[in-house]
């Protein structure tokens, strides 16, 4: 209940707005009980980044599971758009999972270990199409950060208000999402 109400209040004031005493307000608890649980701001930030987290990783699953397996590069491209998708759509949690400072990223270990494993997978579906002969370039760390970085930086340009300064309206970020996420595939695509 605690970490839904943090959640909550991020979504309506931002990160910046989750209390612990206002997180037990809005959860109907006593002001001193989610110390208990949560000694401090940082403690419950943690938790709500995991949760925030974890719906994160049911949405890329959920974009991967609708793609061929047998179709690594297609499977790298839904984890890109679902990762634009899901942060333009929850652009609070975003903020709380992808800023360092709400929390210690260093101090979770259930979102470092998270964390390693979107990292992974990310690598693996590399992997896996540069040995299915996918990819024009063997540098998959190359590849790797700069898919990291278009996917992140787009989200951030979003969540900050950039798009209307660059003719993007608010109406075609997805289209825009899916446009610059295929330019990327095609360009790290080898030509069939």
């Amino acid at each position: 209940m605690l970490i839904a109400a943090a959640l909550e209040l991020a979504e309506e004031g931002g990160a910046d707005a989750v209390s612990v005493r206002e997180a037990a307000r809005r959860a109907g608890v006593s002001p001193g009980a989610p110390f208990r649980h949560f000694p401090s701001r940082n403690d419950l930030m943690s938790a709500v980044a995991e949760e925030a987290q974890r719906r994160f990783r049911v949405s890329i699953a959920a974009a991967i599971a609708g793609t061929s397996a047998d179709d690594p590069l297609a499977r790298f491209r839904a984890y890109g758009m679902a990762y634009m998708r899901w942060a333009m759509t929850n652009p609070a949690h975003f903020e709380v999972i992808s800023s360092g400072k709400y929390f210690s990223h260093d101090q979770s270990e259930a979102l470092r270990e998270d964390n390693d494993e979107l990292i992974a997978m990310t690598e693996q579906l590399l992997m896996d199409a540069l040995a299915q002969g996918q990819l024009r370039s063997s540098d998959l760390r190359v590849i790797k950060i700069a898919g990291r970085a278009l996917v992140y930086g787009f989200a951030r340009m979003k969540i900050d208000g950039h798009f209307p300064r660059w003719g993007v309206a608010d109406a075609e970020a997805d289209r825009m999402a899916e446009a610059i996420i295929t330019l990327f595939v095609d360009g790290i695509a080898k030509p069939v």
